[in-house]
């Protein structure tokens, strides 16, 4: 019995000092942890970006030098040079150099800085060769290296005619590029690149922001913090710049490396960062005082529970208790002492159940004693004690359900600020375009496919097919069509395609309307051979993982990412989705469509607080594209972030304010329902009993399922029930057999 009640007592008063300590520890910063978050976040994705773009253009640099098929016109050094670098607008210059001397074969375009570089060093490397930063000799570009082999035989155009190279030839291929641009956005945006002396290599400002290289005291602070983390990690960080008027500056960084191994920007010390002057919160937020007052009430009231418990349930049970002990001994036992016990009346205590049991004992006393026999109990009940429980658990839910439902109810309108929204805006902007990014690198890869099937044999051409999925896993199938639509060459999984057409020139496109698959290909034209008209295989077709870019939309506290085709239908997204279903909200439809400025248009990123069943949720939309072979799908990146999992003082009391309710209510019914199920239904079912006995059922045996005082009780009305029993045979036997022993002595003499 006691058990229950203390502790409900003790949970309720814990409750009470979380409420305290969570909701007390609550305050509105300046400047929301938030905003800080989400713009080392947006650093993140922008240096996640870099990274890309630098993969990428390493990757094809190598892909360029392996394909490289040498020809009677392309087999000297410059005429190889510019067919590895033609067609490529970010080439700044290139040379190719002997792998065994260093010694320079060709070069092109913009001198290429070669001073310090050991060609037979890194041609004899194992690996692919990272690119290098090179920042002494003019503004700062990047090096890319691919190992060149053309093989034995070759015709080499300086040689004659009738002579052949008889040795395999070996060349390194070095390629100077400029950094890959960042973008900034935001209003007030700006970005920078920066190398591990926190030197500003490249840079860019949105709108009415400040120019993106002005020292501000940021980039010596991203110094210092960057190199006390690891070259090789993609470490990230916030910091706080100068205030000015009512704006503070926000800086986010970044290192252009790896988190998931050896990468190509791993030694290149790049860091990237990124800054926007946001407002300075000047209300101040304390819910301290309403955590003491709602403690307070939740103090009271365990107080008050508890002690009404013991007054009408403990106490009263407790002397019921004694009371039925003295019965048992004075039925069970002989001697003047034990009938004394008989002679004091049963005190009837508290309601319900305990009272029936008291005015149950006090008739069997007077059996016992011989003063009066069976006694019917009405059947008509008063409440109970459990109805006590169920008062018990309303009182508990009259300060909790007021803070679940009604308190500290974090306002859509106001709980997220402005900082927050563009935060979250920016970072859509940004998966946007690495969702272009990687749709475009399928697509150029795709296209350098296409470009050296022309002419080739069928067998040529599946082995050309082959090798390219083995190297980019993000294709699933890759197959020729010809001009009727057919499939004439086909390597990898059954294509998806359930739409039949034959486009022109290259991009990127959907080839299924329907099923559990979005089918997402890239396309481009195969050219004829010369003298040649095309026949079969005109275009080529590469379908991309629909896995591919569901891995590309997954960014730390970005939410839920959806992409959207130009009717609003998923067709790839960061969580569970539904295939060409609608986007889960009414809201993100709408505000995707918000991204749509015209019809035909491009159109611009936008966002918004929307409402839902689980609270305020930030959510943005931004088009796919504004350039490349993507910018005329109409498609959008949608995100959703849920308000709760930003550290917004708004969204955080809301939470604890709901949590502290939760907890009172669940511990608050659990403890009364402990107490109903170990005490309440015992007394109930002992009720029961003894009015039977009380009435003259000496039959039915009672016994004790608990042992507590419920249990003692129980055993007691079982000794008196066997006492009663006794004396109905003895009554048969004789006038005074059936009396307890002293009263029989008496009687005798008498």
């Amino acid at each position: 019995m006691r058990p229950p009640i203390a502790s409900l007592v003790l949970l309720l008063l814990v409750v009470a000092a979380l409420t305290v300590a969570g909701l007390g520890a609550i305050h509105a910063e300046r400047v929301p942890s938030a905003v800080l978050t989400a713009e080392q976040r947006i650093a993140a994705d922008t240096a996640l970006s870099v990274r890309t773009s630098i993969d990428v253009e390493a990757n094809t640099v190598r892909r360029s030098a392996d394909t490289y098929t040498p020809t009677r016109t392309t087999s000297a050094p410059a005429s190889a040079l510019k067919e590895l670098t033609s067609g490529r607008k970010a080439v700044l210059g290139g040379a190719l150099l002997d792998a065994r001397t260093g010694k320079p074969l060709a070069s092109g375009g913009k001198p290429v800085p070669l001073a310090g570089l050991d060609a037979a060093e890194l041609s004899s490397a194992h690996g692919p060769l990272p690119p290098r930063l090179v920042t002494s000799e003019g503004p700062a570009r990047l090096l890319y290296f691919a190992r060149v082999t053309l093989p034995a035989q070759a015709e080499d155009a300086n040689q004659d005619q009738n002579q052949a190279d008889t040795t395999e030839r070996r060349w390194l291929l070095v390629v100077s590029e400029a950094l890959p641009a960042v973008a900034a956005h935001g209003q007030g945006g700006t970005a920078r690149i920066l190398d591990a002396k926190g030197d500003t290599l490249g840079s860019a400002a949105h709108a009415a922001a400040a120019p993106a290289g002005t020292d501000d005291g940021l980039s010596a602070s991203v110094s210092r913090a960057a190199s006390a983390s690891a070259p090789d990690t993609d470490a990230s960080g916030s910091l706080l710049g100068a205030t000015t008027g009512d704006r503070r500056t926000v800086g986010g960084w970044a290192q252009v490396a790896s988190a998931t191994g050896p990468g190509d920007t791993d030694d290149l010390g790049l860091v990237v960062l990124t800054s926007r002057p946001v407002p300075v919160q000047a209300a101040a937020v304390d819910y301290s005082g309403f955590a003491l007052r709602a403690a307070a009430a939740l103090a009271g009231l365990a107080v008050l529970l508890g002690l009404g418990l013991y007054l009408l349930v403990q106490r009263p049970l407790l002397r019921l208790y004694l009371s039925a002990g003295r019965l048992a001994r004075g039925a069970s036992e002989n001697g003047p002492a034990a009938w004394a016990e008989l002679d004091r009346p049963v005190p009837v205590h508290g309601f319900g159940e305990l009272a029936r049991i008291g005015r149950a004992l006090e008739s069997l006393r007077g059996q016992l004693r011989g003063d009066s026999g069976p006694q019917e109990f009405p059947a008509r009940r008063t409440p109970g004690y459990r109805a006590l429980a169920v008062v018990g658990v309303l009182l508990v839910a009259c300060w909790s359900v007021p803070m679940i439902f009604l308190l500290n109810r974090a306002d859509t309108a106001t709980a997220v600020p402005a900082p927050v929204l563009s935060g979250q805006q920016v970072r859509t902007e940004i998966a946007a375009n690495r969702v272009r990014q990687s749709l475009d690198e399928s697509y150029s890869a795709l296209s350098d496919v296409a470009a050296r099937l022309a002419g080739q044999s069928r067998g040529a051409q599946s082995e050309a097919l082959r090798k390219t999925l083995d190297e980019h896993k993000q294709y699933r199938s890759l197959y020729l069509l010809d001009r009727s639509g057919a499939i004439t060459l086909r390597v990898g999984d059954s294509p998806l395609r359930t739409l039949v057409h034959v486009p022109q020139g290259g991009g990127v496109t959907t080839v299924n309307d329907s099923g559990r698959i979005p089918a997402i290909a890239a396309y481009a034209q195969v050219r004829a051979a010369r003298g040649k008209t095309p026949a079969d295989g005109v275009v080529l077709f590469g379908e991309i993982d629909v896995k591919t870019l569901n891995s590309v939309l997954d960014r730390p506290d970005l939410g839920s990412v959806w992409v959207t085709d130009e009717n609003g239908k998923v067709l790839a997204a960061s969580v569970g989705y539904r295939a060409f279903q609608a986007l889960p909200e009414p809201g993100l439809s709408r505000l995707a469509r918000g991204a749509q400025s015209a019809p035909g248009t491009v159109g611009a990123a936008t966002s918004a607080v929307l409402a839902s069943s689980s609270g305020p949720s930030v959510d943005a939309a931004a088009p796919l594209a504004q350039s490349g072979p993507t910018a005329r799908l109409g498609w959008r990146v949608v995100t959703a972030e849920p308000a709760a999992a930003l550290r917004l003082p708004a969204v955080q009391a809301q939470q604890r304010t709901m949590l502290a309710g939760i907890l009172a209510l669940a511990l608050g019914t659990a403890c009364l329902g402990w107490l109903h199920v170990v005490v309440i239904r015992p007394l109930r079912a002992v009720a029961r009993l003894i009015e039977q006995l009380a009435a003259g059922d000496r039959r039915t045996v009672l016994h004790p399922v608990n042992h507590d005082e419920v249990g003692s009780v129980t055993r007691g009305l079982e000794l008196i029930r066997q006492a009663l029993a006794e004396r109905g045979r003895a009554g048969r036997s004789g006038p005074t057999a059936g009396l307890p022993g002293p009263r029989r002595e008496n009687s005798l003499q008498r």
